[in-house]
């Protein structure tokens, strides 16, 4: 099993060019870095799940303009695992709202000088891309963005638990099991290269209401009535 970064793939890829890879794609496009060639026929020993992370760019940039109709500007953070994430979410601007990425850097990742490196109207508003290290970081980009009053859009759930602001994609816990049930199917002698690769039919918009009280801002009643789970 190969689950997050593309760096496992890799990995995997460079380990074994026979035994079956179940790939868990969730920080790159696997199509687009050739590493399969289709979802019905992926290639000889590698299968398993892809994200679609940056095919919902566009949906959480549009969702972040209805929940505050006024933004113009926002950062996104970025690092070298989720750079294709802020291309694409970069391309789905398309003018709605004016973006700054900035690169992360080396781990341990300083929020603080990231934020300070963004223009002055860019600050309120902060998309954060995911990948093991940023998800690693959850709790401390929580309470990071509150301390300074910072609305934020993130990918996973698991951010929203944490404190964050707003989530939006797949959930991450369902494409592991999910996964299982690939490695389960090959154990029991299916050809990993007869399985095409599967993606996410379901995805759930999370809003955390206490830390957007705390943050001072409402949030629509009709986007409350859309979202898939509200933290109160």
């Amino acid at each position: 099993m190969a689950g997050g970064p593309e760096a496992s793939l890799r990995a995997a890829l460079a380990a074994t060019a026979t035994l079956p890879i179940v790939m868990i794609a969730i920080d790159y496009d696997p199509f687009a870095l050739g590493y399969v060639q289709s979802l019905a026929r992926p290639g000889e020993h590698v299968t398993g799940i892809y994200f679609q992370q940056t095919e919902l760019a566009g949906k959480r940039l549009q969702l972040m303009k209805e929940a505050l109709p006024n933004l113009r500007a926002a950062t996104v953070f970025w690092d070298h695992f989720s750079q294709d994430q802020w291309s694409a979410t970069q391309a789905a601007a398309g003018g709605v709202v004016d973006l700054v990425g900035i690169d992360l850097g080396n781990q341990p990742y300083d929020y603080e000088r990231a934020i300070g490196k963004a223009p002055r109207d860019y600050r309120g508003c902060v998309f954060v891309m995911t990948s093991p290290a940023i998800f690693r970081d959850r709790e401390r980009l929580a309470a990071f963005a509150l301390e300074r009053q910072i609305a934020t859009m993130f990918v996973l759930r698991e951010h929203i638990s944490a404190g964050g602001l707003f989530s939006y994609g797949a959930n991450i816990t369902s494409l592991y099991v999910r996964a299982a049930e690939f490695v389960d199917r090959i154990a029991k002698g299916s050809n990993p290269a007869d399985l095409p690769i599967e993606q996410p039919t379901k995805f759930e918009l999370v809003i955390n209401l206490k830390t957007a009280k705390a943050l001072g801002l409402t949030i629509p009643p009709i986007l409350l009535a859309r979202a898939d789970e509200v933290i109160e």
